[in-house]
């Protein structure tokens, strides 16, 4: 008999059903690392050791995906909307080994994971899954949840770091840069919108997801409806903004998000209402200024992204994978000739939110 893997040593910590007939590597996820197994009894599950570079503080992560499944799991009818995850001998629900690796399991639930929408239907479902996850999630207390990211849609941050990395000028970038520079300047009192809002009240703190793409959603085999909501490790307080701009971004756009021709960037104004419509229909507790904001909420998220892009070209690019040398600068003009596109198209933004928030 061969000697147990890691992974199998690991997974005795664990009250999972069964005796593991089957354990291997999982998935295409860039940061944990991620094995499925299989069971005598017919359970199955998933292991995950958490990314302790990306993620720091872990166990803040545990707690916080914790705290929200267990939340989720008292308004849902069907297990299958939620992870559910598989507690230890001491309780707890991750397991620390002795190299300060934390590790998680999780049952398997089967379905469909999308890189990208196979139809208008997929992406009004990915609106679904995440409407209906900031609706379950209305009540709870999100300012007892741990940043585990700090200032992540900060954008008044975002701007302060550009800034900084603008005036070091590590590698010598930036007077290549004036136009983008330029671009991102003029907006920067509208860009801090949504920080202000959230610190004056004006609009509620939220549980954010913060990665609201289609690859985070589980779709049923048989029906194609969204089941739940996958990878929740980047759960924060935040703005339903954030998430719904993030989708919108992603999703809506006609290019992808390292298009160097930038004539085929532009925000699809019919998408841009698929999903406006499923997520207003799922998530019926968005504040009237928050409804109002949803377009807003596009174009600051896109135009965030285009100024970290472009904060970490000029550092010499040591954040974002790059594979060439300017890669991270045509990223950061895709995401700008999107936000000029929803500028063209303001008006139409808000009429689509409008007409669809008044068939509630």
């Amino acid at each position: 008999m061969n000697a147990p893997t890691r992974a199998e040593q690991i997974l005795t910590k664990f009250h999972i059903k069964g005796n593991v007939t089957q354990c291997k590597e999982f998935g295409s996820g860039h940061i944990n690392d991620t094995y499925k197994v299989d069971t005598d009894d017919g359970h199955c599950y998933v292991l995950q050791r958490i990314n302790k570079f990306v993620f720091n503080k872990p166990i803040e992560v545990m707690q916080n995906v914790s705290a929200v499944t267990d939340f989720l799991r008292t308004t849902l009818k069907c297990p299958r909307e939620t992870l559910h995850f598989i507690r230890t001998d001491e309780n707890l629900r991750y397991f620390v080994d002795e190299n300060e690796d934390c590790w998680r399991c999780y049952e398997f639930t089967d379905g469909i994971c999308l890189e990208a929408p196979e139809s208008e239907e997929d992406f009004y479902q990915s609106a679904i899954a995440f409407g209906r996850f900031q609706e379950m999630l209305s009540e709870f207390p999100a300012d007892t949840l741990h940043e585990t990211i700090p200032m992540f849609h900060n954008t008044v941050n975002r701007y302060k770091l550009f800034k900084e990395a603008l005036d070091i000028d590590r590698v010598g970038r930036a007077s290549t840069i004036a136009d983008e520079v330029e671009f991102i300047m003029d907006r920067e009192e509208e860009a801090g919108t949504i920080c202000r809002l959230l610190d004056s009240g004006e609009l509620p703190l939220r549980v954010t997801h913060n990665d609201t793409k289609i690859n985070n959603v589980l779709l049923d085999k048989e029906t194609r409806k969204a089941l739940c909501v996958l990878d929740l490790d980047t759960v924060m307080p935040g703005s339903s903004l954030y998430d719904y701009g993030d989708s919108i971004r992603f999703g809506a756009a006609t290019a992808a998000e390292d298009e160097k021709d930038l004539s085929k960037m532009h925000i699809n104004l019919d998408l841009f209402r698929v999903y406006t419509a499923g997520y207003l229909a799922a998530c019926r507790t968005l504040t009237e200024k928050e409804i109002e904001l949803l377009p807003l909420g596009a174009k600051i998220i896109t135009l965030e992204l285009a100024i970290r892009f472009l904060t970490d070209y000029l550092d010499g690019d040591r954040y974002f994978k790059t594979a060439y040398h300017d890669h991270n600068l045509v990223r950061a003009r895709s995401q700008l000739r999107l936000v000029a596109d929803m500028e063209s198209k303001w008006d139409q933004m808000k009429q689509i939110v409008a007409e669809e928030a008044a068939k509630g």
